[in-house]
């Protein structure tokens, strides 16, 4: 399933001698914020591949605070905008959001959601077919959070059984449309709370540099990233 997808992202450009070009779409996670020193891991992967013989671009899009509804509104209108030759379009789009969806506003045992779970599976679903509609898809998730540092901005409690539920929602979608889908929720989860807590910011929230480069870390060795670079290096 997975290789189709990536097999897709190196075969339909009309141009294949040159360099895939790449958007990622999403929040803070996408953005690198939190990050001073080298940026996130949208950044570093665009210095390893610039810095490579296949040269790849990467274009990071990603806003602070956007929720999967705010990013489906801007999504179409910023990537027709990043194919840089005139008539071409990006080979891939990198999602990730989810997050400022996810948590419950006032208090934290508080009926109200950023965003209800019926209306995210909406908002996403509608993320993922537009996307699709476009170009290969892959789908980064998000990192679970600090409970012990909540309320964000006094107001905002994000949670892990929330944050489980929204990733779930999102996982399950990727799955149905054959998105590749990387659960960093889980991967950080098992190396346990402590772990998770050295790799965040003081906010609880954002990854600190050493965060973001686990994250970085875990992408180079997730098998459709791989697949990407084997397939574009073979085509080259």
């Amino acid at each position: 399933m997975t290789t189709l997808n990536l097999h897709k992202a190196c075969t339909v450009s009309s141009r294949p001698s040159q360099p895939l070009r790449i958007t990622a779409f999403g929040d803070s996670l996408i953005y690198g914020y939190g990050d001073p020193v080298n940026g996130g891991w949208v950044e570093q992967l665009r210095r390893r591949w610039m810095a490579s013989e296949a040269g790849h671009v990467i274009y990071n899009l990603g806003v602070r605070g956007d929720t999967a509804s705010q990013v489906n509104q801007r999504l179409e209108q910023e990537f027709i905008l990043r194919g840089e030759l005139r008539n071409k379009l990006p080979d891939l789009i990198i999602l990730s959001v989810g997050v400022n969806d996810s948590p419950r506003v006032g208090k934290r045992d508080s009926n109200k959601s950023m965003t209800d779970c019926d209306r995210f599976t909406l908002e996403i679903v509608n993320l993922l077919d537009k996307a699709q509609s476009l170009c290969p898809v892959m789908f980064v998730g998000m990192v679970p959070v600090d409970e012990s540092r909540m309320p964000f901005h006094d107001c905002l409690h994000f949670n892990h059984e929330d944050q489980f539920r929204y990733k779930e929602i999102t996982k399950s979608a990727c799955h149905v449309r054959d998105i590749p889908y990387l659960d960093l929720f889980d991967l950080w989860q098992e190396r346990g709370q402590t772990w998770i807590n050295e790799h965040l910011s003081e906010d609880g929230i954002h990854p600190n540099p050493e965060g973001y480069h686990a994250i970085y870390q875990d992408i180079l060795h997730w098998q459709p990233l791989i697949q990407l670079e084997q397939l574009t290096s073979i085509q080259r």
